[in-house]
């Protein structure tokens, strides 16, 4: 009722307001006159904005969608006071006037705010960047490169669940391979990956800005990563992949890496194979690249810091994904690496890309470095 309220005073507000205004008419201001025509530009201007609520924007995630979207002129953030963004009535009336709500919470949290949209509300649309809806069928996982029919999905949504960090490198490199055939999906994987402390939000981030922390550390050891249904499912695998998260004393970025033995792949497969069908996978996309295969191209590419080494925060700040096949046919191995920034394609960027086009804006607006 609030909602259909709300909507319908602000239509009233500004026809009436268009309804009123003299075809020659002029107005005074503090800057001096002001025509009628400027003044409905204006109001047209003001109303085609659309409204952005950003539910945990104080968070690390929230921040950085802040900061993608605080200079746009085509949008609007709005935001609660300080002193009663937690508070529920306060979070129900942005969320239900909001055009999009992108959740920066952990998931008990987004599941609340998911359950405040009004049931008549068939016009906000809500982007979830925890772990809560990721595998939930009445979402749409937000990985528009995972296929036409992904993007097209992701478009028509009001319920899109943003991707984890480690599983966007993951699935970007296995479904592609899946689709193709070249990996079948009872095949064992096993996943490899680094990422920059941020990951772990701010208690992780003051310990290792403390300068108390170790330089590296593996986890993840029960092996029930809330990550893995996520990779599994929309990678089609029928197994669980093997996780080993990593973390390093460097803020953002990450490397995923995923080694392969031939003999788990179909038969007469090569590296160029897999290189050929990532490229085709993503031929038209904005952000995702696959970079030229092999240790031999990544080093005449300049890609290997001092010819050698693959750097995980080289994507900082930027929505950009980046797929690299290292194969050797001879022996019969190859691993399949991604490298992206953990709150950039990981987090934030996405669910920027996300938002704009279940909006209907293009996908690059405020994303491009």
């Amino acid at each position: 009722i609030f909602y259909e309220n709300t909507k319908k005073m602000k239509i009233a507000i500004l026809t009436s307001l268009l309804a009123i205004t003299p075809q020659n008419s002029v107005a005074f201001t503090s800057f001096g006159l002001r025509t009628s025509a400027t003044r409905k530009s204006e109001i047209l201007e003001l109303a085609a904005k659309k409204k952005v609520f950003i539910d945990g924007e104080v968070g690390t995630t929230g921040l950085q969608v802040r900061g993608r979207l605080e200079d746009r002129d085509d949008l609007e953030i709005i935001s609660p006071p300080f002193d009663l963004r937690k508070d529920l009535e306060t979070r129900r009336k942005y969320i239900n006037d909001a055009d999009a709500v992108i959740l920066c919470l952990p998931d008990a949290a987004s599941i609340e705010s998911a359950n405040m949209l009004d049931e008549g509300n068939d016009n906000t649309v809500l982007i979830d960047a925890s772990t809560a809806f990721r595998v939930d069928d009445d979402w749409t996982y937000g990985f528009p490169e995972l296929s036409a029919e992904q993007r097209e999905a992701v478009k028509k949504s009001k319920r899109i669940s943003n991707p984890g960090c480690y599983p966007t490198g993951f699935v970007s490199l296995i479904r592609p391979l899946v689709d193709a055939g070249i990996i079948e999906p009872d095949t064992p994987l096993t996943v490899n990956a680094i990422s920059g402390y941020s990951g772990g939000g701010k208690g992780l981030m003051e310990i290792y800005e403390s300068g108390d922390a170790e330089p590296w550390g593996a986890y993840g050891f029960t092996l029930q990563h809330k990550h893995i249904p996520e990779m599994r499912k929309y990678s089609k695998l029928n197994k669980s992949p093997v996780f080993q998260p990593q973390v390093g004393s460097f803020d953002q970025g990450m490397v995923v890496s995923v080694p392969i033995h031939y003999s788990f792949l179909k038969e007469g497969t090569t590296g160029e194979m897999m290189h050929q069908a990532l490229t085709k996978h993503y031929e038209e996309s904005e952000f995702v690249t696959v970079m030229p295969r092999g240790e031999a191209g990544a080093k005449e590419a300049g890609l290997l810091e001092r010819g050698a080494f693959l750097r995980p925060d080289t994507l900082k700040n930027t929505n950009k994904l980046e797929l690299f096949v290292f194969d050797n046919d001879e022996e019969g191995t190859a691993i399949l690496a991604a490298r992206l920034d953990n709150l950039g394609k990981g987090a934030s960027g996405a669910a920027v890309q996300n938002m704009n086009l279940a909006l209907g804006i293009d996908e690059t607006v405020g994303l491009t470095e």
